[in-house]
């Protein structure tokens, strides 16, 4: 064996380790940030209720009475949608309300085409994929039609799915810009996430996408700093949380490993 297969299977044994020591509290940490950026714009249309309400009508001319209903379904929906995902309540039903919660945003905040919106939203949806596979892979659902559900589509496929939809945020995260750094940075998380993607080395690669994203993250939305007025406060807070969730979804990946669909998984059986 080479000395680099050595010294990889070394890296992979000592990290194996350490998720082994830490994998009681990875699961619930997962499932914090992943329904962060529902929990953070819950409250917001809680606190901001008539900001919100009057901003749907005036975009929309629906009136008050479908711009109150829309932040009410929104509001309830995300918050409620937390505690269930939080106490691990009715996982599959509430994952497709929040399904539903993200259509019903990108329509009514105009976001279809713009593409940093939309593959952020993508991203998300494929960290609530992984949390129904995760639900599915630990056996503990009480969802009558489960079984059925992972027969006509198979957890590993789920978790394929939930992988491939990761890599939207990083792809919203690109610069194209000519400089050493941009280039690195851009060339680092492309090669990283297509590594997560395909399932290869994914547990190493993910854990290296999280560290990385979370402190971009912190560098980049840094909304704390900004007055909570101006309007680049709630923008950044928004990015924020909606990073918070990828890396809530990159570490589901830690915790269950990338499944049967992938080429870790391959080369187990060659």
């Amino acid at each position: 064996m080479s000395p680099k297969n050595n010294f990889m299977n070394s890296l992979g044994d000592l990290f194996g380790q350490f998720l082994g020591i830490v994998k009681l509290y990875l699961h619930h940490v997962a499932r914090l940030c992943l329904v962060s950026t529902f929990l953070e714009d819950g409250l917001r249309m809680w606190f901001k209720w008539d900001e919100q309400r009057d901003y749907i009508d005036q975009s929309w001319d629906c009136g008050p009475f479908l711009a109150t209903s829309f932040v009410f379904i929104n509001m309830s929906g995300q918050l409620v949608g937390c505690v269930l995902l939080l106490t691990r309540k009715f996982v599959p039903y509430t994952c497709f309300g929040l399904y539903g919660i993200i259509f019903m945003q990108v329509i009514a905040y105009n976001v279809l085409w713009n593409p940093k919106f939309l593959m952020r939203n993508m991203a998300l949806g494929g960290g609530l994929l992984l949390l129904v596979s995760e639900l599915q892979l630990e056996g503990r659902s009480k969802f009558v039609g489960n079984a059925r559900m992972d027969g006509i589509f198979p957890r590993q496929y789920m978790q394929l799915c939930g992988r491939v939809l990761l890599v939207f945020m990083f792809l919203s995260l690109l610069h194209f810009e000519v400089s050493a750094f941009s280039i690195f940075q851009d060339v680092f998380g492309v090669v990283m996430i297509v590594l997560v993607a395909i399932g290869f080395r994914t547990k190493l690669a993910a854990t290296t996408l999280v560290i990385w994203l979370f402190i971009l993250n912190l560098a980049k939305n840094a909304f704390w700093t900004v007055p909570a007025e101006r309007p680049l406060h709630d923008f950044l807070k928004y990015d924020f949380f909606h990073s918070m969730s990828v890396i809530g979804g990159l570490l589901l990946v830690i915790a269950m490993g990338p499944g049967k669909a992938s080429v870790d998984e391959r080369k187990k059986k060659w």
